[in-house]
């Protein structure tokens, strides 16, 4: 890795937490340099403008979430288990021990829906993919017999993903933990209804 990939890397590393807790209008190249102890002369060296430090530091935050998804799910054996991962993991998202700020797909999607169109763009993409998973981890448990075929996989991610992030929502905008696992029983049992 060369001296400018590892700065560039740093500046992201550094930003991403700031990104996904202020947003992309709520966060100042102050702040970034204040995260990265870095000039704006250095900042702007590795970046061309804070649109490409957004976007990057998106796709961290996202990576970040994924890897964690993928690791728990790889020590799982049933589709059912797969699907309560999401729970576990986004669970950390309340308490703030994944990611700095909550669910960086929520926050982005909110933040960036009217105003910056390429960041939007990234959004969409990381919810279709999503989608696309967990319709996949469906389609799965219905060949081996674990989920009913009567499912529709597109129609059970799209609920799964909603009841998450709207649980999430609710959650934070309530400062209510109990909100969270009210609505995180009810996926539970969703889930286990699948058979």
């Amino acid at each position: 890795m060369t001296k400018a990939e590892k700065t560039r890397n740093f500046i992201v590393e550094k930003t991403a937490p700031i990104f996904n807790m202020k947003g992309y209008a709520g966060t100042s190249l102050n702040d970034i340099t204040a995260a990265t102890g870095l000039t704006k002369g250095s900042i702007y060296g590795n970046f061309a403008n804070k649109d490409e430090v957004a976007l990057a530091a998106f796709d961290y935050n996202l990576k970040n979430v994924s890897s964690r998804i993928d690791a728990d799910m790889n020590k799982q054996v049933s589709v059912k288990d797969k699907l309560l991962v999401y729970i576990n993991i986004y669970q950390k998202f309340i308490d703030g021990s994944v990611s700095e700020g909550g669910c960086p797909v929520l926050n982005t999607a909110v933040d960036a829906d009217d105003t910056h169109p390429e960041l939007r763009g990234k959004v969409l993409k990381a919810v279709l993919g999503w989608k696309n998973k967990i319709a996949k981890l469906v389609e799965t448990g219905i060949s081996v017999k674990e989920i009913n075929a009567d499912h529709n996989p597109e129609q059970v991610a799209l609920t799964i993903i909603a009841i998450i992030e709207g649980g999430i929502m609710i959650s934070r905008l309530t400062n209510k933990p109990a909100h969270w696992n009210l609505i995180m029983e009810s996926l539970k049992k969703y889930i286990n209804s699948l058979s």
